[in-house]
């Protein structure tokens, strides 16, 4: 039960109530984010039930399985969330990204405390919803790029697709809900069956179709403007554990008692989907982080103010300042913020301000 079960039992108030907002205002890399995190209720029930009948209460919520895992078990799950629509892909028997956010869309819409993690009451509550795979569900034909890859195939399949003038962004290699719609497309215009995933008759369709990209089709030059002068840092991020997120000059810095340990460049949410400002305090940590309301990943993320974050964005690495976020504070280099994502704790400051 390990560390899942600890998160479950040790949350704030504040982590409560921001679950609700997680799951309605997140954002991602093409603009992400969302998922989440047990109420303050049921924690301090599952915290009082510790000792006494509480060995009762933890069996019957048992973890049976968490991300990382890889069984048929894994694949039986994913078949099942795919009959109830929360799985957006195909069983593939590991617990990933997309697995995580799919569970926890399926704890929000049943009620249950959001964790992305497979307790007893989870997969007991889901097998009375859903009916035993067949062995087609759990072993459907297979793909050769499909929701959630992240590949050098993919980048060559965006710019194969580029070519048609169906994918109209810069490559990223990741496959999400862009890719699939100009995938969907270039089936339906083809009469093969518009299922967004590549098998094999799609691309070989598109291979006959397409030249071999260019390196320069599958790494187009970035357009980044300049970056204003560094200034002063804002007074708020004088004293303490600080992430300091300045507006002007499009950066993060990572400051302690007054010391700049690190800066990177960083962009925000567009017009529409605007990252506020002002000062919060980091409440939760997701290392391998997937919206579940845009369908996209946010690697690293550290949510500070309900559904935005500080997280990688594999697309701000590729476009640059060509997009915008839908509120969450884009990191573009990995190496940094997987660093910083190890330095940081909850509870420390984070200050967004121009």
């Amino acid at each position: 039960m390990g560390s899942a079960f600890l998160r479950k039992s040790a949350l704030t108030a504040v982590a409560g109530t921001a679950v609700a907002a997680l799951l309605l205002t997140g954002c991602t890399a093409e603009g992400t984010e969302a998922s989440e995190r047990p109420s303050d209720e049921s924690s301090q029930e599952e915290t009082d039930g510790e000792g006494g009948e509480g060995g009762d209460e933890e069996a019957r919520d048992e973890v049976l399985m968490d991300f990382g895992d890889e069984t048929d078990q894994v694949r039986e799950l994913q078949a099942r969330l795919l009959q109830l629509e929360h799985f957006a892909a195909q069983p593939t028997g590991y617990y990933g990204d997309v697995t995580l956010g799919a569970v926890s869309e399926y704890q929000r819409a049943a009620g249950m405390d959001v964790s992305g993690t497979v307790f007893r009451s989870t997969w007991d509550a889901l097998l009375g919803e859903t009916e035993d795979p067949t062995q087609e569900e759990l072993f459907p034909p297979q793909q050769l790029m499909g929701y959630g890859d992240n590949s050098d195939q993919v980048r060559e399949l965006q710019a194969r697709l580029g070519q048609l003038d169906h994918f109209t962004e810069n490559p990223t290699g990741y496959y999400g809900d862009v890719t699939t719609s100009a995938v969907v497309a270039y089936q339906q215009a083809r009469g093969v069956e518009a299922t967004g995933t590549v098998f094999q008759e799609t691309w070989d369709a598109l291979v006959a179709e397409t030249a071999t990209p260019t390196e320069e089709e599958m790494f187009p030059p970035l357009e980044i403007p300049e970056v204003e002068p560094a200034q002063e840092l804002d007074e708020r991020c004088l004293t303490g554990r600080v992430l300091c997120i300045s507006k002007t000059t499009n950066t993060l810095a990572w400051v302690i008692d007054g010391e700049v340990e690190l800066t990177v460049d960083v962009r925000f949410g567009a017009e529409e989907t605007p990252t506020r400002e002002g000062e919060f305090e980091v409440y939760w940590k997701s290392r391998n982080h997937h919206s579940t309301l845009y369908d996209s990943p946010m690697p690293y993320a550290m949510f500070f103010d309900g559904g935005q974050a500080v997280h990688y964005s594999e697309d701000f690495a590729a476009n640059g300042y060509n997009g915008a976020s839908h509120g969450c504070v884009n990191v573009r280099d990995e190496a940094a913020i997987a660093g910083l994502f190890d330095d940081v704790v909850e509870g420390d400051r984070v200050v967004v301000y121009w």
